[in-house]
């Protein structure tokens, strides 16, 4: 048959295929400033593209990490929307080709709740402008599972470039030099990075008021788990759509603002229990959410689950000044206590709904100012507490004070509350100011409450342990900010609606407040399904198998990335080779590519590297200097030289098993065919030297461009985009690749 009949025939059973194999949308939705979509999964489809269509979007590709796979379904979803009317095109890719769209329903965006003392001063807390889109010249980071320990960035101001890892991108970030706005997206559950600083993930930028940073998770399912998450010397910073499980760090808390930050954000979190710490109240974890040394913060829509200690808010201040903190909308779902508990602050807890809490709602200490408003308290124990007064130190048994037993704040001095249009429903004890149904009720009050929202409280109404007044800095113009609260009803409802992550998260969990309501022990049965947890998600487009304890998602094509392996960053995880041995960080330090590299895999009688090749390949194999023995590939014997051992194979099963005693550092397989060269007709990059951004001129799809300095270190990605921003570069030549369905092309370029 002649061969343009053979071409013309599998043209037709390929498109074929493709128009049979339509996305089949199961669901979509939008969330606060974004959209997301659902379709099923079928067989056959490699991959698939989706665009985004609004008012400025015209069938806008989204980036590849938003696209997962969850084995029955597929999902993707596009944060970074201001309000408005948008829809997405589900396009399936089989065989480089795009197959028939399906589109989404209109979907209605609206804006997140920006509310509170964090935008103050007009200043926007994080990576996003205020009606949600992101900053101008903001880079987008996604952090998986499997890329946590290599993401790579270079930083202006950071000791070394690039910055490798999570952690050491912000360390770079620490100094405040580089002020691009930064937003860090989770991708799925991840667990502890490599490099933690002291079991936590710590936020920095020197209060530089240029620089912001928004720390968020992707859909439903972001999770950080076994470490917490640290804000120190930071402004405008935002954490986001995040769930927090298992926490296990030396702070003890699931997010914890350090000292020293200002305009911070955080927002629609689950906060679930974290590890026990070494106090007997600290059986369900340390602090949830807590701020000490900060001001012009909000806490909002956030879900805490059964939480022991919620928030602690201050703690070595020693003064009233300047710290102000706004509680809004947040769900404190069978909690214990501090919601929040006081020092200091000026502090506006206004719809919150209190569900089932079996220590106290609000308590004021040290000279603070609580401004109480329109909460829904049901079943809180105490709602409302000031120290070593009214109901913290009434004994029910003796129907007296005692202040040695019944203090619940450590006897500290008390604080000052005004209470306005709260909801209380099955609370043990609530003393208003002045009521005549309470003893003594204008010295043991647990709160002024107010007739209405603009009422001051007079400065002859005192706390009793350390007669401090109320500062009235909610009806003060130049501080309070604008916001319309909800009634109690209403802001319950929301609350349920709203708080924790998009559609509540996937972690679903039913109280019983026959018994829960009252419960301050661990509930067991929670604890289990939080330390068992697992993500349902199976991949991630672009990023390789999640690996969730099934085995390690070994495909035999894989990624460039996934195909370079480096054992001083990624020990033996891989999701492109099984990786099997022992490792070692005391056989030397090799140099190779620019890197530094510490940790090795010891090739003894028990190691053993597979792996599987779709083509023909070069192989890699980094060893100490000096090394100049053999190593089996397939049982048959290579010699390095120099302590490298680059072979050609062809596509096939491969084993690397011990010839002779080595250390492995490094190892890569690039694979021949996707390395071209092209006519400069075909490829054009310009300017070139380059001064800022760089163009790409082709006559195909451009997939993504990577950006490696002259010794091989990757510096940065830029996806679906025929530019790439070079002005943060120093001078000097670099190595540009442009990976394209035809294949990887490379080009030199020099920076001015």
């Amino acid at each position: 048959m002649p061969k343009k009949i053979i071409t013309y025939i599998i043209f037709i059973l390929v498109s074929s295929q493709i128009n049979a194999q339509q996305a089949s949308i199961v669901e979509s939705g939008a969330w606060f400033d974004s959209v997301y979509v659902k379709w099923q999964a079928q067989e056959g489809i490699d991959s698939f593209h989706v665009y985004l269509n609004g008012e400025e979007y015209n069938d806008l590709k989204i980036d590849d990490p938003l696209i997962r796979n969850y084995g029955s379904y597929y999902r993707a979803d596009v944060p970074g929307l201001h309000p408005g009317i948008y829809s997405l095109r589900v396009v399936p890719i089989i065989s480089n080709s795009e197959g028939e769209a399906t589109s989404s329903p209109s979907l209605v965006v609206e804006n997140h709740d920006r509310s509170g003392f964090a935008f103050s001063n007009n200043r926007v807390p994080g990576a996003y402008n205020v009606d949600g889109s992101p900053k101008d010249n903001a880079v987008i980071l996604y952090i998986t599972e499997n890329t946590k320990n290599t993401i790579s960035l270079e930083v202006t101001g950071a000791n070394s470039n690039p910055c490798v890892g999570l952690q050491n991108i912000l360390d770079g970030f620490k100094k405040g030099k580089d002020t691009r706005p930064l937003i860090i997206r989770l991708v799925g559950q991840i667990t502890d990075p490599e490099y933690l600083n002291k079991g936590d993930i710590v936020i920095e930028n020197d209060l530089n008021p240029n620089s912001s940073i928004t720390f968020e998770g992707i859909g439903n399912d972001a999770v950080a788990d076994g470490w917490g998450i640290r804000i120190k010397n930071a402004a405008n910073v935002e954490i986001r759509n995040i769930g927090t499980m298992n926490t296990n760090s030396d702070e003890g808390d699931n997010i914890g603002l350090q000292q020293n930050n200002e305009y911070i954000w955080v927002h629609h979190c689950d906060f679930f229990y974290g590890n026990a710490g070494g106090d007997s109240d600290q059986a369900k974890g340390d602090g949830a959410l807590d701020c000490k040394r900060s001001t012009y913060v909000t806490f909002s829509y956030n879900h805490f689950w059964d939480s022991g200690k919620c928030n602690l808010l201050g703690l070595s201040e020693e003064s009233t000044e300047g710290l102000f903190i706004t509680y809004h909308h947040n769900w404190y779902d069978h909690s214990d206590s501090r919601h929040p508990r006081v020092r200091y602050y000026s502090a506006h807890v206004y719809n919150n709904y209190y569900d089932g809490n079996a220590k106290y709602g609000v308590g004021a200490t040290n000279g603070s100012s609580v401004f109480v408003e329109a909460n829904y308290f049901r079943n809180c124990k105490y709602p409302i507490l000031i120290s070593m007064q009214g109901s913290d130190v009434w004994d029910e048994s003796t129907q007296s004070n005692d202040y040695s037993d019944m203090p619940t704040f450590s006897k500290e001095d008390g604080g000052s509350i005004k209470a306005f249009n709260n909801y209380m429903s099955g609370q043990k004890r609530f003393v208003p100011y002045g009521s005549s149904s309470f003893p003594n009720p204008t010295v043991d009050f647990d709160a002024f409450v107010a007739d209405n929202r603009n009422d001051e409280m007079s400065n002859t109404i005192v706390s009793y342990r350390g007669a401090y007044a109320y500062n009235n800095f909610d009806t003060n113009s130049e501080i309070m900010y604008a916001y319309t609260p909800d009634s109690p009803q209403e802001a319950k409802e929301k609350v349920v609606n709203f708080a924790g992550r998009t559609n509540g998260g996937d972690f679903q969990w039913s109280f019983n407040n026959e018994v829960d309501d009252v419960l301050y022990d661990v509930n067991s049965a929670l604890k289990n399904a939080l330390n068992s947890y697992k993500t349902s998600l199976v991949s991630i487009q672009g990023d390789g198998k999640v690996t969730n304890g099934n085995g390690n998602g070994n495909e035999g094509g894989g990624t460039a990335e996934d195909r370079v392996h480096n054992f001083t960053e990624s020990g033996k995880t891989s999701t492109f080779y099984n990786i099997s041995g022992n490792l070692s960080d005391s056989k030397g330090t090799v140099i190779y590519n620019g890197l530094t590299l510490k940790q090795c895999l010891k090739i003894e009688s028990s190691t053993n590297i597979s792996f599987t090749t779709s083509q023909e390949a070069i192989l890699t194999l980094v060893f100490n200097d000096n090394f100049s023995g053999e190593i089996k590939i397939n049982g048959e014997r290579h010699s390095a030289t120099a302590g490298i051992l680059v072979l050609t194979i062809p596509a096939g099963d491969y084993q690397i098993t011990k010839g002779d005693v080595a250390n492995l550092y490094y190892m890569s397989i690039e694979y021949t065919t996707a390395i071209k060269d092209m006519d400069d007709a075909e490829l054009v990059l310009y300017p070139n030297p380059v001064k800022n951004t760089l163009f790409v001129s082709h006559t195909t799809q451009i997939e993504k461009i990577e950006l490696y300095t002259s010794m091989g270190s990757l510096i940065r990605t830029e996806a679906n985009s025929r530019n790439i921003d070079v002005s943060h570069l120093h001078s000097g030549s670099y190595l540009v690749k442009i990976i394209t369905p035809d294949g990887i092309f490379k080009r030199t370029i020099v920076k001015n």
